[in-house]
């Protein structure tokens, strides 16, 4: 997309996680990321994981270099979440689906 055209990407107000997937998917396309390989989104996907697990440590009282800059934990969370849901298209997985065929498994697991 080029710089000063309006987005066409829009989410609706109670998204369920197929809208979410799907936004991700037209997103993607729009602003040019769809030339991105698997490894590469799993590298980018992994970066912010990393930065996400450094936000959680700042709010935990754990030592962190105070010159670097202070990450916003939700919008970290947010990037890691976007990341797997272009993981998940890329497998052409449906995210929902898979987690309720795994929770039907998890559902009978003993844990102990």
């Amino acid at each position: 997309m080029s710089a000063g055209l309006k987005s066409k990407l829009h989410l609706k107000a109670d998204p369920t996680l197929g809208d979410f997937q799907k936004y991700v998917a037209d997103m993607v396309k729009e602003r040019g990321f769809d030339k991105e390989t698997v490894p590469e989104i799993f590298m980018l996907f992994l970066e912010e994981c990393g930065e996400m697990a450094k936000a959680a440590r700042k709010t935990q009282d754990i030592k962190f270099d105070s010159n670097s800059k202070t990450p916003h934990l939700d919008h970290e969370i947010a990037d890691v979440f976007i990341y797997l849901l272009d993981i998940c298209n890329q497998f052409d997985i449906d995210l929902e689906k898979a987690f309720r065929d795994k929770e039907e498994i998890n559902m009978v697991r003993s844990w102990q």
